[in-house]
């Protein structure tokens, strides 16, 4: 009987524990959000370490809508979304495009923001469009829209190799030290990086997939997903949002 009733208190015991590490905060009022802290200029670290970006921003004024603190959780991109079914993270909010197959994991917001994959190669190179890929050597961020838009083009097939990165730097990296002849990227990342070190690279002619940002709630979370969907849409009623876009790409690029 004493062996029975210990095994009931340590389960009484857990059981609390695990709900104090749900989401949503300890006190249920801090959204925790996942981010790749090196996708600038969505979000990503400046030179004091700091997290900063479009999607930062977009964030923190999103979670002053709802009343709630907002916490960011740098994550493993390849795993965001068994973090957000973990309860780990509430929101996967960083340059998160919108696919079918998402779909059928996580609830999306409405799309914020239109972005497509494109062809990144040195400044200096020959090749001017995404045909000049054929036998040529691309890297690209594992698990990204990135490597789904590529797998979906016939250009695949085409390429010589195809090498997969934890992150845009570093394949951006490999392209600027010549292991790389090409890197498959969103097209707002290129343009960051472009106005970064200028001189340095250039996009080529074409785009791979045209494609659509959303917020990422894990699923049965409706509640969740309606507070945020009506504090982004205030946001942008009141020109926050606009505000915002004007800051990091220097026109408002948010879809209403």
């Amino acid at each position: 009987m004493r062996k029975t009733a210990l095994l009931v208190i340590i389960g009484s015991i857990l059981l609390v524990l695990a709900g104090c590490s749900g989401t949503g905060g300890k006190d249920g009022n801090t959204l925790v959000v996942g981010i790749d802290d090196k996708f600038a200029p969505m979000g990503f670290r400046d030179e004091n370490n700091n997290i900063v970006g479009f999607d930062i921003d977009y964030a923190k004024a999103a979670a002053e809508k709802m009343g709630k603190e907002v916490q960011f959780q740098p994550i493993d991109w390849s795993s965001k979304e068994s973090e957000l079914n973990s309860g780990r993270i509430d929101l996967i909010w960083n340059g998160y495009t919108i696919t079918d197959e998402r779909k059928e994991k996580v609830l999306f917001t409405k799309p914020y923001l239109s972005n497509s994959q494109v062809a990144v190669v040195l400044a200096d190179s020959p090749l001017a469009k995404l045909e000049d890929l054929n036998g040529k050597a691309v890297g690209l961020q594992s698990l990204s829209s990135a490597a789904d838009a590529l797998n979906a083009s016939p250009l695949k097939d085409q390429v010589k190799s195809v090498a997969e990165f934890k992150d845009n730097v570093l394949a951006l990296t490999d392209l600027k030290t010549g292991r790389l002849d090409a890197v498959i990227i969103d097209e707002v990342v290129a343009r960051y990086y472009m106005a970064k070190e200028k001189g340095v690279f250039k996009i080529v002619d074409g785009t791979l997939a045209p494609e659509e940002y959303g917020v990422g709630v894990k699923k049965g979370n409706e509640e969740l997903l309606k507070q945020l969907q009506t504090a982004m849409d205030e946001l942008n009623a009141d020109g926050t949002a606009a505000k915002l876009s004007e800051k990091w790409f220097g026109e408002d690029k948010v879809l209403k």
